[in-house]
């Protein structure tokens, strides 16, 4: 789950509803390579592992509902596992490009991220090394099997990351009025409105670009893990347009 803080509420956005902004992002990008529509695919499906472990969402100690970056790391070395097989099985250069996304979760994007890190890694730091290098592993047997070159695989694999970090500005950021700009990356997020926003450079095929986001709100207060679950499967999920504009 991606959290924020929004006053007296959290506004929680699913993984899953996360991945189908970034899908958007994926299939108006201008920057395209042959294997274009695997990496929407790869966009829409890449954290589809979170779905079990978000059927029963946790609170800490504090209450506060647990965000992605703050996960039980064996859990999500587990379920992301199983995400990236059941995507290789539907598209393999999709699955492939997930592999590089999972592992690249544990290396700041390969270099491309510094600030990346999940809080609670260092504390299996030896179970995290071995996924990824489980993962590097078979990236030679994948690519000698789906005939892809090195350079369009990584090439892919940044613009995944784009896409994916193109949908986390606006998971987890307030966007109710206008704001400072901010870069994410080498792009420039200006906040012009209430989910709008103009980017420099401009990276879409369009002059501009309407997409939706779906949250959920819950209260600030006392939950047991119980009460969090059942109120959390009962939030009427909400909507919301999002602009981005040249």
């Amino acid at each position: 789950m991606i959290v924020r803080d929004a006053g007296d509420a959290w506004q929680i956005v699913l993984q899953t509803d996360h991945a189908d902004l970034a899908e958007g992002f994926a299939a108006a990008w201008a920057d395209r390579g042959p294997r274009h529509d695997s990496l929407v695919l790869a966009a829409r499906r890449h954290d589809d592992g979170w779905a079990t472990w978000e059927r029963s969402p946790l609170v800490d100690a504090d209450s506060r509902p647990v965000a992605f970056l703050d996960v039980h790391v064996p859990a999500h070395l587990a379920f992301y596992r199983a995400g990236i097989m059941a995507i290789t099985d539907e598209d393999p250069y999709a699955g492939l490009l997930v592999s590089m996304h999972g592992a690249g979760i544990y290396r700041q994007r390969y270099g491309s991220d510094p600030g990346l890190a999940l809080s609670r890694a260092p504390e299996v730091q030896e179970l995290v090394d071995a996924f990824v290098e489980e993962q590097e592993s078979g990236y030679a047997e994948r690519v000698a099997a789906i005939g892809v070159a090195e350079e369009l695989r990584w090439e892919d694999y940044h613009r995944l990351q784009w896409h994916d970090r193109f949908s986390l500005a606006f998971c987890m950021r307030d966007w109710d009025a206008p704001g400072d700009p901010f870069d994410v990356g080498s792009y420039r997020f200006e906040p012009l409105g209430a989910w709008r926003t103009r980017v420099t450079p401009y990276p879409f095929a369009e002059p501009s670009l309407a997409l939706r986001l779906v949250r959920r709100l819950l209260p600030k207060r006392p939950w047991t893990q119980a009460e969090f679950r059942d109120a959390f499967a009962a939030a009427a999920p909400e909507a919301v347009a999002v602009a981005v504009e040249r």
